[in-house]
């Protein structure tokens, strides 16, 4: 059963009831669908990480003992009370998409233990995934999909946490905060709960445009979000030195390549909107866009055309594994993928 709306997923989520018994939480924003997945765990169980009335599997454990699954989900509490099945699931495998739909069916059917509830986290599955398939359409099982969160939701939720710690920001610093912060629900957080820390928990301090400005300025976040905007805007100089900056205070070059995406993904999403028939300065809040970067976003998405650009998405990918897999320097890596992008704005006159 998909819940959509975010009014009954948080009402699940606080206060899971039968006859759901099952639920299945999945998406991209695998900060997002692990955020959800803990505090769904937290209301069926006293103590998520207790061994006796949890099981945590993966499917690595399902690959290697396909009768496992339904093992732990047959398995009584070892102390009394409710048990959880918790698997995190993030195979490309067909075959085991097939094997835990089974098994979530079996179960949502009542033949395990009925006293057992069956989480899954899983990455962005596709349409024709049997596991999405039986979640969506099993009146026993809710299906949770984690979207990015749009600039809204996360200016909701940094308004909430501030207010939690007694602290707050401008309307003109929470605009400019939220613009800088990325859409995944983790990474976001944890930069929200940061600067909580920076403006001091329970000071109720209002901090203003100027001071945030001030601390962003000396974020590695921030030097690599002026490094991605230089590359797209042929500016090879300024690119290079906001990125080794960034590389100087802690950030990897997976990092980089991170905020190289996300920039690129913004070209695209305006991009597209303007094809639909929306205005450029309204595509570009659509997007995110901070108003004060607005007019070299539109500049950029003027100058990028469509034969150039596309190919730089198989380079990001292919730059991030090199980055984790070939043993090299990420830093170098990344960087060489910054100048070559940086160069072909130049030839396109930027």
């Amino acid at each position: 059963m998909k819940l959509v709306k975010r009014p009954e997923i948080e009402a699940f989520l606080a206060k899971p009831q039968a006859p759901i018994n099952a639920c299945l939480i999945y998406g991209k924003d695998r900060g997002q669908v692990l955020e959800r997945a803990n505090l769904l765990a937290s209301k069926i169980v006293a103590d998520p990480k207790d061994p006796f009335n949890v099981s945590i599997l993966t499917d690595s454990d399902i690959d290697h003992d396909p009768a496992r699954l339904d093992d732990e989900l047959t398995a009584q509490s070892l102390m009394g009370g409710r048990r959880l099945v918790r698997i995190k699931f993030s195979s490309e495998k067909a075959t085991l998409d097939k094997a835990i739909a089974a098994s979530l069916k079996a179960h949502a059917a009542g033949e395990f233990n009925p006293d057992a509830f069956f989480l899954i986290e899983a990455g962005g599955l596709g349409t024709d995934s049997a596991l999405r398939r039986q979640a969506d359409n099993d009146k026993h099982v809710a299906s949770i999909a984690c979207y990015e969160d749009e600039a809204g939701d996360v200016a909701r939720m940094t308004r909430e946490t501030l207010q939690q710690n007694e602290v707050s920001l401008s309307p003109e610093a929470l605009d400019i905060f939220v613009a800088r912060l990325p859409r995944e629900r983790g990474v976001a957080r944890q930069e929200i709960e940061r600067l909580c820390l920076f403006i001091g928990p329970g000071s109720k301090r209002t901090l203003d445009a100027k001071t945030l400005e001030d601390f962003l300025g000396v974020e590695p976040e921030a030097s690599l979000f002026q490094a991605a905007q230089d590359a797209f805007g042929g500016k090879m100089k300024p690119a290079q030195a906001a990125l080794r900056r960034a590389f100087a205070e802690g950030e990897a070059g997976t990092d980089a390549v991170r905020a190289l995406s996300g920039h690129f993904a913004k070209i695209r999403l305006i991009q597209t909107l303007i094809g639909q028939g929306i205005g450029a300065k309204e595509a570009a809040k659509s997007a995110g866009v901070f108003w004060k970067q607005e007019a070299e976003f539109l500049r950029q998405v003027r100058s990028w055309r469509e034969d150039v650009l596309d190919p730089i998405a198989r380079e990001l990918i292919e730059t991030d594994k090199a980055c984790k897999s070939t043993g090299m320097p990420d830093l170098l890596i990344s960087e060489r993928l910054y100048m070559s992008i940086a160069g072909r704005a130049k030839r396109l006159g930027l």
